[in-house]
């Protein structure tokens, strides 16, 4: 990269080293992902596509949290209009994590504080996560009547098919303990540790042939839940941009703005 991207909702650098930071920048609202977010998501990793020598890269949240999901105002006014539009903002959302999971180099996420719905799937498609003890983790579509079909494969990887059977179902909120048990975590730090963990695992990470670890991350993806063909990627597109439009998102999001329980049908 030419330049370090110091201001927008997703920051990016590259150090002397090769190793990019990318962090997600909308602390205000807990870094819930909106289309300016996961636009800049993937503007950052066009960036990193063209930087000689990356060798890893590191993905913390600004703020309190990590990334509390979507931002549920914003996929109420997508939900209002067109299904074209509701299948594009899928289809960004998606490719992000997509592209994120089939990364070329070693991702090593950081996450404190929240890491709620698409934060879960954004984590389970990075190689190497560390969270601090105070970490809180949910897949919650649900509850708003969604879906989290776009991050399942990941989710399956990362965690197996038996554990997203409960935590996709249930919505509930789980701790850092937990997160690691599963297998959605890897190491848990306090929380004033976190960065130090971090350099520690980026430290492991470079010490290693970069070819090779280039060659195994494939090798791994090849026989992964995540290495699906086009058509899978579009049909859970379809299904995750349809039910954001259904009778029961609508409901289920205006629950959250009235802050009031569901009325399910």
């Amino acid at each position: 990269m030419s330049s370090a991207q110091t201001t927008g909702p997703v920051l990016c650098q590259v150090d002397a080293r090769g190793v990019a930071s990318l962090v997600l920048n909308r602390p205000e609202v807990n870094n819930a992902y909106d289309g300016a977010l996961i636009e800049g998501l993937l503007a950052a990793l066009d960036a990193l596509g063209s930087v000689e020598r990356l060798r890893a890269v590191v993905i913390t949240g600004n703020g309190r949290h990590f990334q509390a999901g979507a931002d549920l105002g914003w996929i109420d006014a997508v939900r209002q209009s067109s299904r074209d539009e509701n299948i594009r903002v899928s289809r960004a959302t998606a490719t992000a994590i997509r592209r994120l999971n089939a990364a070329p180099v070693p991702t090593v996420a950081l996450v404190q504080g929240g890491c709620f719905g698409g934060g879960t799937g954004l984590i389970a498609a990075c190689d190497v996560v560390v969270a601090a003890d105070s970490a809180m983790f949910s897949i919650a579509e649900v509850r708003w009547g969604l879906t989290a079909a776009i991050i399942i494969p990941q989710l399956n990887d990362a965690i197996g098919v038996r554990q997203v059977r409960r935590y996709a179902l249930t919505g509930e909120r789980f701790g850092a303990a937990e997160a690691r048990r599963i297998g959605l975590v890897h190491e848990v730090v306090p929380a004033a540790e976190l960065s130090a963990a971090g350099t520690r695992m980026v430290d492991q990470l470079l010490a290693n042939g970069p070819d090779a670890i280039g060659q195994t991350k494939t090798h791994v993806l090849d026989f992964a839940w995540g290495g699906f063909d086009d058509a899978t990627f579009d049909a859970l597109i379809d299904a995750h941009g349809e039910k954001r439009r259904s009778e029961e998102a609508t409901e289920g999001l205006a629950s959250f703005a009235q802050k009031r329980a569901a009325k399910w049908r």
